[in-house]
Parts: structure tokens; C-alpha cells; sequence
């Protein structure tokens, strides 16, 4: 059994003026929920069915740290964020984002990308390649909105979130910086790369004039339908895949 004020701040979790409140933030679902069990560190509750609990017994007694709630399944769904609730949602502590910017390593850099299940899917797609930092300008998603944390499918556990200027990262960058445009030079005349900076922009915008002056190459993906662009996470796949992985 949970209390209303309980209810109340789990909900306000859903906001960012929540999350920066209580400096927490909401994993749901059974698969996300013992990826961060298993990984992660500074779980304050886990709310979760009586079956589910049972089952992850071994697992949760590795928290000693945690508050353990059993709920039943419609105490959860007052408080998920989902349309269809999981057996188990955490609650967990926000990361102090003490991690240097990347140097000399891939990394992925975005632009006031807005659609947090883009943003998910790029961390994913970082997470998928084993690129080790995602920069985002002030403008994007918030890394811990829900809907981010469920389609980055446990990337926040092995992924570096940075949030900060572009315009000051990209003055810094020492790497070759691959800016995604339309009227960029094909992405297949260039071999694979050993670290580099990708640069995704907005969805409806493209990439912010100034930063695209910084880019050293500008780069396109040459399609011969009827399409007019391809969605952020996609296109940020195809380049990965180009540029780190070596695909043609």
C-alpha cells in the first residue's frame, strides 16, 4: 500500500521540474527494472506486485539500500507513466554528471533534439555500438524523461550523458565532426573513423547555423524515394553504422 503523497510525487516524476525537485527519476517495466537492479547503484524504491517480488528476491536483497513496496497492480497504474503498466517501476537517484567530455573518442553530439523517443533511440544506438558519450545541447529532451528511458533500453547504465553548449564543446572538439545535412557530400565516400563527433539536429529545424560552420564535413545519406528526410534516430543509425562501423 502506498499513501497519496506518495502517489503524488512518483507522478511528479513524469516532469522535469519534479525530477530536478527530488532529484530522482522513474525506470519502468520488468526488463528495465532488473537491468538496473543488476547495474545500478542509488535505488530509493522499488514498487512492484507481490509476484514479482518473489521472483527477484536473490536480486533485490543485492539493495539493501532500497524501500521495497508491494503494490497491487492498480496501485501501479496511479502511478506509471505507461498506458500498460509492467509488474515493477523504481525510483531512482539522479547521477551527478561529474564525466569529462569526450576528446578523443566517438562520440554523438545532438542538436535541440526535441522527440524523447529519438533521443532514446540514439542512446541505444550508442549503447549498440559501444560509442561511450552522447552530448546534447540545452535545447533537447530530457535525458530522464520516461519516455527516454524506455526506449534507451538500459543505454543510461553504460551510455555518459552531457548536457551542455555545443558551440563551446564543438570550439574544443578535437576530433573530425561528421554534420548530418541534406545537401551534405554521401556518406559512402568516407572510410571508416577511429573517433569522431556525429552531429544530429533538430527534427523540423536541421542542425543550428553556427554549429554547422564547425562541422568538418557535412554528410548526407543519398536516397532515391519519395521521402523528404528521414527520422533523427534512423539517420543517426545509418551514419553510425557508416562511420564506426564500417557499413556500405
Amino acid at each position: 500500500m502506498i499513501s497519496k503523497s506518495q502517489v503524488k510525487d512518483i507522478r511528479s516524476l513524469s516532469s522535469v521540474k519534479g525530477r530536478q525537485e527530488q532529484h530522482r527519476y522513474l525506470v519502468e517495466g520488468d526488463k528495465l527494472s532488473r537491468e538496473w537492479l543488476h547495474q545500478g547503484k542509488n535505488i530509493c524504491h522499488v514498487l512492484a506486485t507481490s509476484s514479482w517480488l518473489r521472483e527477484q528476491e536473490a536480486l533485490l536483497q543485492q539493495h539493501p539500500e532500497t524501500l521495497i513496496h508491494e503494490v497491487t497492480p492498480d496501485e501501479l497504474a496511479r502511478v506509471s507513466t505507461q498506458k500498460t503498466p509492467h509488474d515493477a517501476l523504481l525510483v531512482v537517484a539522479l547521477p551527478d554528471f561529474q564525466y569529462a567530455l569526450p576528446q578523443h573518442e566517438w562520440c554523438i553530439a545532438l542538436d535541440r533534439l526535441q522527440d524523447p523517443g529519438n533521443l532514446g533511440s540514439i542512446l541505444r544506438i550508442a549503447d549498440w555500438f559501444g560509442i561511450g558519450h552522447v552530448v546534447c545541447s540545452p535545447g533537447c529532451a530530457n535525458f530522464f524523461n520516461p519516455k527516454v528511458i524506455a526506449a534507451g533500453m538500459g543505454a543510461h547504465l553504460r551510455v555518459a550523458l552531457h548536457e551542455t553548449s555545443l558551440e563551446a564543446f564543438l570550439a574544443q572538439c578535437q576530433m573530425p565532426v561528421f554534420a548530418a545535412a541534406l545537401q551534405g557530400t554521401p556518406i559512402s565516400q568516407f572510410p571508416k573513423q577511429k573517433a569522431a563527433t556525429l552531429l544530429i539536429g533538430n527534427e523540423s529545424t536541421g542542425i543550428y547555423p553556427a554549429l554547422l560552420q564547425r562541422a568538418t564535413h557535412k554528410v548526407h545519406i543519398p536516397g532515391g524515394g519519395g521521402a523528404e528526410s528521414l527520422n533523427a534516430a534512423v539517420s543517426a543509425g545509418i551514419l553510425v553504422a557508416a562511420l564506426f562501423g564500417g557499413i556500405r
